[in-house]
């Protein structure tokens, strides 16, 4: 029998964690038939079939379902290995995999990116925007980008700027016409623009005071999925809108919106970079992180979030 190569092997897993033949071809950076041709012929040279295929879906038969759990340590253990050649090497190297949110591959981009790659030039970095939340291990990731509350327990968290918050805004027209709520349940009484989370979920506001949390579903004719449009919606008087105060902070400024409930919104963790502690951090991931730790680029970040508060917020 043949041998596979483990580039084959590679793509594979990416396959088994995508469920889907489309985004795997994506992740990996080759066209969906390639794809398929090259699971065909994994396969063949295997001699047992390793996945289920239909028009809309893929999935693991039984055989493959146990290759994948036998193969994966040692791919693993085998890609440890590799990233260990590059530190013996002393210049990082290699495939550096990051998912983020688009809004923050753009920070990133402006402010990690350039320097970087001007660095490290051994490095392939490959940045995959997603509005979903992911599993960055199942999926092949070296780190991911989220904001901090949305970052899982197990994993080690490096700040991208400071602590942000949410905060409710109106119109000065609209509380002239319905009033001011005192106490987030006063919400109910409201004309709320509601907001569309990237799963398909209606987000339900939070609110926080003095330990006391609330999380609220609240009443509205307009739903929408980008807070800039919210802004814009809340500005024009349709209705209250809950969104991170630095994209609604020019409006703030000029009177065009008006803070409401700001005593039951507190500060909370901004954007974090995120990867797991028990495995072996790659040289190309820990420059990534020494260089988003210098000081002059925490606060160039911090500048392109006030500057740029208008843009969509990097959920």
């Amino acid at each position: 029998m043949t041998k596979p190569t483990l580039t084959d092997l590679d793509a594979f897993a990416v396959v088994a964690a995508e469920r889907s033949f489309r985004r795997a071809a994506d992740l990996i950076g080759v066209s969906r038939s390639a794809l398929s041709h090259r699971m065909r012929h994994l396969e063949a040279q295997l001699g047992v079939r390793l996945l289920h295929r239909t028009t809309r879906s893929v999935s693991l038969t039984d055989a493959g379902s146990r290759f994948l759990a036998r193969m994966t340590p040692t791919l693993k253990e085998l890609n440890a290995a590799l990233d260990a050649l590059s530190d013996d090497r002393g210049e990082p190297s290699g495939l550096l995999r990051i998912n983020a949110s688009k809004g923050a591959v753009r920070l990133l981009l402006a402010h990690i990116v350039p320097t970087y790659l001007s660095r490290y030039p051994a490095v392939e970095l490959d940045l995959v925007s997603e509005g979903r939340l992911v599993d960055i291990v199942e999926r092949g990731f070296d780190a991911g980008v989220r904001l901090g509350e949305a970052v899982p327990q197990d994993m080690i968290a490096v700040k991208l700027g400071g602590d942000m918050r949410f905060l409710a805004v109106a119109s000065p027209d609209y509380l002239r016409r319905f009033g001011t709520p005192s106490v987030p349940d006063d919400l109910h009484k409201h004309r709320c623009i509601r907001q569309r989370l990237p799963s398909g979920k209606r987000y339900r506001w939070e609110f926080e005071q003095r330990g006391q949390e609330m999380a609220i579903d609240v009443p509205g004719a307009l739903m929408l999925d980008d807070n800039d449009l919210m802004v814009e919606a809340a500005a024009d008087g349709l209705g209250i809108a809950f969104v991170p105060e630095l994209v609604a902070s020019d409006r703030l400024a000029s009177s065009q919106l008006v803070a409401v409930l700001e005593d039951w919104s507190p500060p909370y963790p901004g954007l974090m970079l995120y990867y797991p502690g028990h495995r072996h951090v790659p040289a190309a991931l820990r420059a990534f992180i020494d260089l988003l730790k210098e000081p002059e680029t925490q606060a160039d970040m911090v500048r392109d979030l006030v500057a740029h508060s208008s843009k969509p917020f990097p959920q």
